[in-house]
């Protein structure tokens, strides 16, 4: 089980660094909401290697058997690693590639306020975000965030994927 895990979300992880840095490299241009898209795109993909990991583990590890519970814990660790290579590329993202971005994104983002709201309204949703950003805009938390969004999703997938692959005798 040890080994599939490893490999599989060895994949996961390598796969989640590589689309998650392109993405957020050359996706500078484009609007937050298909940056959005792109990134939610990028954790499906690293996260498909949870379904072929329990398969993997199934079909050659387990003699063609699978239990409910043992699915899911293959799916979540292999999550995990999925989630920590996310992770890792968002901080290195924020920290070192552009360590500029939280306040690029509140700048960005007050000017999307300044064409939808008004008066006080404007106001009060400015100081909220601007406040949101000082106390949580900081690279450490926002790569937990990101970890913890890859890990709750793949918690998701795994319970599909043990749910389609489980095989009892």
């Amino acid at each position: 089980m040890k080994s599939t895990i490893l490999k599989f979300g060895g994949y996961g992880l390598l796969t989640g660094v590589i689309l998650f840095g392109l993405a957020l490299t050359f996706g500078e241009g484009l609007s937050y909401s298909a940056q959005e898209l792109i990134g939610y795109g990028t954790m499906i993909v690293a996260l498909s290697f949870v379904f072929f990991g329990i398969k993997h583990y199934r079909d050659q590890v387990n003699n063609g058997q699978l239990s409910f519970g043992k699915g899911l814990v293959i799916g979540i660790l292999i999550s995990c690693l999925v989630g920590v290579g996310i992770g890792f590329m968002d901080y290195l993202y924020t920290t070192v590639i552009n360590p500029n971005f939280a306040e690029e994104y509140l700048e960005r983002t007050l000017k999307i306020y300044e064409s939808q709201f008004s008066g006080e309204e404007l106001k009060a949703k400015s100081a909220e975000l601007t406040q949101q950003m000082k106390d949580y805009g900081g690279s450490g938390f926002m790569a937990f965030l990101m970890f913890f969004t890859v890990v709750l999703i793949g918690v998701v997938v795994s319970i599909i994927s043990a749910l389609i692959l489980q095989r009892k005798n």
